[in-house]
């Protein structure tokens, strides 16, 4: 990838950051397109003098994603929302990209959708990844679509979520039983510029992307609290209580997202995956520590007296 010029479409979020610094590292030069550019500014210290470049665009305007992708030699299309019109952004807005992307002769396109992606999938996320998929296929046949399972680092909505939640003395568990099995960000970064690497063996195909532990909804919550030192006592919520509170206005879930819920967020049985990208995943437990130390009663120093009493 040195000197390719990718551009990453949202590559300012989450998962954009890791997905930079992987392709920065080959020595690719990335341009981060989003609304606001301004708030992807934090890569350029991630490269050398001239690796980034930055342009405003939405991905609900396809004119702005054009002027984005021209000249590049790849693109990734980063870009998801859970509520709001997931029809224009999963949809139309991938379309677009996908669109843009060949008009521009690019070489290589990489689509990041997600595990349970169902074009007629009862949840509204779920059928707008579908059919973002089927959109992109159409317009860009030899496109590499990446799912991943819940997504977790840093700067993760998921497992810090829960982190901040089980320091109550009672922790309210929906679903306890539901599948997930949590990828790290990092490794998805690598699995997509893999993809941009060699489209000759990638193009064209769809890759399922999960760590290497499965676990349950409710192991992960008291997972978490473990390692924070936290012992709240937990309440595993019926699925009647769940769907009655998922219908609330102001619920900590919406109604998607309990849909979501129903079914196990793994990598299928066959499905390609990680290792056919040459990625070895990373254990949550080997990463997730370091960054949810700031959780515990007394953040590192907790961590320091509970080491020196052991």
């Amino acid at each position: 990838m040195t000197n390719k010029l990718v551009t990453l479409i949202g590559g300012g979020g989450f998962l954009g950051r890791y997905v930079a610094r992987d392709l920065m590292r080959t020595g690719a030069r990335v341009r981060v397109a989003q609304r606001d550019p301004r708030q992807a500014y934090f890569l350029r210290t991630q490269g050398g003098l001239g690796q980034t470049q930055f342009v405003a665009a939405d991905i609900a305007r396809p004119d702005t994603v054009a002027r984005a992708i021209e000249g590049a030699d790849a693109v990734v299309n980063l870009v998801g929302v859970m509520g709001g019109n997931m029809q224009r952004i999963h949809v139309d807005g991938a379309h677009a990209v996908a669109q843009a992307a060949r008009a521009a002769g690019v070489g290589a396109l990489a689509h990041v959708s997600a595990i349970g992606a169902d074009a007629n999938g009862a949840a509204a996320y779920a059928r707008t990844k579908g059919q973002g998929e089927a959109a992109v296929r159409e317009a860009f046949p030899d496109a590499t679509i990446l799912r991943p399972s819940i997504v977790f680092g840093r700067e993760d909505q998921f497992v810090n979520r829960f982190a901040g939640m089980v320091a109550a003395p009672v922790v309210p568990i929906l679903r306890a039983g539901v599948k997930f099995q949590p990828v790290f960000a990092g490794d998805v970064g690598q699995a997509i510029t893999a993809a941009l690497f060699d489209p000759e063996s990638h193009g064209g195909h769809t890759y399922e992307l999960g760590g290497p532990d499965i676990v349950t909804m409710g192991e992960l919550i008291r997972w978490i609290a473990k390692t924070l030192g936290r012992k709240p006592s937990f309440v595993e919520l019926p699925d009647f209580a769940g769907a009655l509170l998922a219908r609330l206005p102001g619920a900590p879930i919406s109604r998607d997202q309990w849909l979501m819920l129903q079914q196990d967020n793994v990598v299928a049985a066959g499905a390609s995956g990680l290792g056919e990208l040459g990625v070895t995943p990373a254990p949550l437990a080997t990463v997730a520590p370091e960054y949810l130390i700031r959780f515990r009663k007394a953040g590192r120093f907790g961590r320091r007296a509970e080491t020196l009493a052991a």
